[in-house]
């Protein structure tokens, strides 16, 4: 049977560890972590982004994440911890399934840009 967005979601928030902002805002300090903020460009003009996030939209995550991609990113490592987030986490899970289906191992949700910046996590311009 096909799955919807319902089905895809729940088996994204499963596998996928998820952070309070809290947690987030520790890991953030405490060492080599790569935010990864996954809304689109628009959204990130908008608001701005977490301080020394990167932003990849959702729609080119595989690309980025893929050593074979042209568009391979070298910041992602596949051992190294990924912290992700969108505007709700939605995205964040869905894309953190993505990766651990790519073989990354250490891939957190962290949840949606306003939780994060209320729970005190600086931001920065676009």
């Amino acid at each position: 049977m096909a799955k919807n967005v319902k089905d895809l979601l729940a088996e994204a928030n499963a596998a996928v560890t998820r952070l309070s902002p809290a947690e987030a805002k520790e890991r953030m300090r405490s060492g080599d972590v790569l935010v990864v903020d996954v809304r689109d460009s628009t959204e990130v003009q908008q608001t701005g982004r977490l301080k020394g996030a990167m932003n990849v939209s959702r729609g080119m995550l595989e690309f980025r994440a893929d050593p074979e991609s042209q568009y391979h990113n070298p910041v992602f490592q596949k051992d190294r911890t990924i912290l992700l987030h969108c505007a709700s986490g939605g995205r964040s899970a869905l894309a953190g399934k993505t990766l651990q289906d790519m073989g990354y191992t250490a891939v957190f949700n962290i949840g949606g840009f306003k939780e994060l910046t209320e729970a005190g996590i600086d931001t920065e311009p676009a």
